[in-house]
């Protein structure tokens, strides 16, 4: 279980700067929950000024719309904190 939401910040259209309450943070492109929105809960995110509405649940520690579509906060850490790829066999010796 990751530390969850603690703040928030729409960097426009779609991009979100998240910090976390360990203190860390990262930013998420929101573009990825618009792909094949039509007829979802996720469709109304597609128009920037909602998506600019996102807010910080604190009960839930996590992110938030006013059409009550929240995200997994550890999902939006590890969105947040990408771990670097592992280098190929012996790619480490060269």
């Amino acid at each position: 279980m990751h530390p969850r939401v603690q703040a928030v910040e729409v960097l426009p259209p779609y991009g979100l700067r998240l910090t976390f309450r360990d203190g860390s943070s990262g930013i998420v492109d929101g573009r990825r929950w618009l792909h094949e929105a039509d007829g979802t809960v996720f469709a109304p995110l597609r128009d920037p000024a909602f998506f600019a509405q996102v807010y910080v649940d604190h009960g839930a520690g996590t992110i938030a719309w006013p059409n009550d579509v929240d995200l997994d906060p550890d999902t939006l850490y590890d969105l947040a904190h990408p771990t670097q790829e592992k280098p190929e066999d012996g790619a480490e010796n060269q």
